[in-house]
């Protein structure tokens, strides 16, 4: 017999109620295993599956590159001094920029104000390296043995003039504070390769200063709270409040977090709010890596021959050696993301001495983790990422004598450099004037950059999108070309 109640009306709240209830089961079940429940079995011909819980049914083409490790190095390493070679300015040395060449472009308030912006040639010599007869300056004498496999970039510019937004900007793909950093749209596009493992991990050098960093520029934004970066520090707790508190051992914990399951998916069919099951994601997600952590931060297990190509201060934890080391290590657990941020490089005084103890502390590990990477196979589907938010001036900041000088926020031309798979060897592309101050050739903006990084992923950067608030957002917004050029 039939006991269903014909005549009963259903209002729309019951609609609403009974749909969030079957939804937010499929949603949980994908959360807290996203290797399995979609299983993204709609694929088109040839395209990839992405099986790692991602949005991403698919691939939107054939990725080249299966993880990311970005090398940002923070305050705007000096172009003029490392990689983009101005006789020009040498010549000269001390004379005022000529308004020709400044064209009124934007100064910072530092600058603005001088009587004059005098001409700073860099003191530093600058050879001929590799086949591809790169231009290096003698302060990264290991990065320069490899230059044949780097590809560089030396018409970036920006329409930031200050760090944070600029950092912002790099990051996010908006100056303005609250969007979804590069890292977050990865893991919200692709998932994870390794569901004991946070697919975007971040890694900041100990104890140096300078401009301050804030974690909005690893930030979800307004993507789900488990597409976050995950910071990993030196020291006794890798990862915050990932340890359990005394009196609490793993089975307990797991008994704890199985009846908080339960209580939230309560809490969750009630209230039909994405972010609970976010949280439990996250929670299950800490205690998997109560176990996978702790294995990745112990590096006992490298050999000295490693450490010695890292350089001395690999074997001190925190530093950007060891954290090199730290991210060959996560790459090999396929971390899809693996961001490191290196700060001390904002000179606008001191330039000639500072300088030096950053390239000091960055190339000998720069160099040596794309070699690991190199002779580990890994660089094939791997690619590496080092610059920084900005350029500096040709012009000195304040006094310019012989021996001392600063150089001065400069956005509208800078250098960066990539690795790896999908990207040529021993290739640049864009010039500058000969005075570096405007880009003369093949410009990319920072928009332009998201799109490429996304395209090597497999990611139409037009096409991976989150609703909010009746928009569409993206990381490139609506701006971002993809730079073919550089493509292998």
């Amino acid at each position: 017999m039939c006991t269903h109640d014909h005549k009963k009306s259903y209002t729309r709240r019951d609609f609403l109620t009974k749909t969030t209830l079957g939804m937010g089961a499929l949603t949980m079940g994908s959360m807290l295993d996203p290797m399995g429940l979609f299983g993204n079995e709609k694929t088109l011909a040839g395209m990839p599956k992405v099986n790692g819980g991602g949005i991403l049914g698919q691939t939107h083409f054939p990725p080249k590159v299966k993880r990311i490790i970005y090398l940002f190095q923070s305050g705007a390493p000096s172009q003029i001094d490392l990689f983009d070679h101005k006789p020009l300015l040498n010549k000269m040395n001390g004379q005022d920029l000529p308004e020709s060449v400044q064209q009124g472009q934007r100064l910072t308030g530092m600058s603005s104000g001088q009587a004059s912006l005098p001409i700073a040639g860099s003191p530093f010599t600058f050879k001929q390296h590799g086949d591809s007869g790169a231009l290096m300056s003698d302060l990264m004498p290991h990065t320069a043995k490899i230059v044949d496999d780097l590809c560089f970039i030396k018409s970036m510019y920006t329409e930031a003039i200050n760090h944070d937004p600029a950092v912002t900007f790099f990051q996010t793909g908006s100056q303005l504070p609250g969007r979804p950093s590069m890292g977050s749209w990865v893991s919200y596009g692709l998932g994870t390769d390794n569901k004991n493992l946070p697919e975007f991990v971040v890694l900041v050098t100990k104890d140096k200063f300078g401009q301050p960093l804030y974690s909005r520029a690893w930030g979800n934004g307004f993507l789900p709270s488990q597409h976050q970066g995950v910071q990993f520090r030196a020291g006794k707790d890798p990862v915050l409040y990932l340890t359990n508190p005394p009196g609490i051992n793993g089975q307990s914990r797991r008994e704890q977090l199985d009846q908080l399951q339960r209580l939230e998916k309560i809490n969750h069919n009630d209230l039909g709010d994405p972010e609970i099951l976010a949280r439990m994601a996250q929670y299950e997600m800490a205690f998997r890596m109560q176990t996978s952590v702790p294995e990745i931060m112990d590096t006992s297990d490298e050999s000295d021959y490693i450490y010695d190509m890292y350089g001395e201060d690999s074997r001190k934890p925190g530093t950007y050696a060891a954290n090199c080391i730290l991210a060959r290590r996560l790459a090999e657990r396929d971390v899809k993301f693996i961001q490191l941020y290196h700060q001390g490089w904002d000179q606008h005084g001191n330039l000639p001495s500072a300088i030096k103890v950053q390239c000091k502390e960055t190339d000998q590990a720069t160099a040596a983790l794309i070699t690991d990477l190199k002779q580990r196979g890994m660089l094939e589907d791997t690619l590496v990422i080092w610059g920084g938010e900005f350029g500096r001036t040709n012009y000195s900041q304040g006094q310019l004598t012989a021996t001392n000088f600063g150089r001065d926020h400069h956005p509208k031309c800078f250098t960066i450099f990539m690795a790896g798979a999908g990207i040529k060897k021993g290739f640049t592309i864009g010039a500058t004037d000969d005075f570096g101050y405007n880009v003369i050739q093949r410009p990319v903006h920072v928009h332009d950059f998201q799109a490429t990084l996304m395209h090597l992923l497999g990611i139409d950067h037009e096409r991976l999108t989150f609703k909010l608030q009746g928009r569409r957002y993206r990381l490139t917004d609506v701006h971002g070309e993809v730079v073919k050029e550089i493509l292998s």
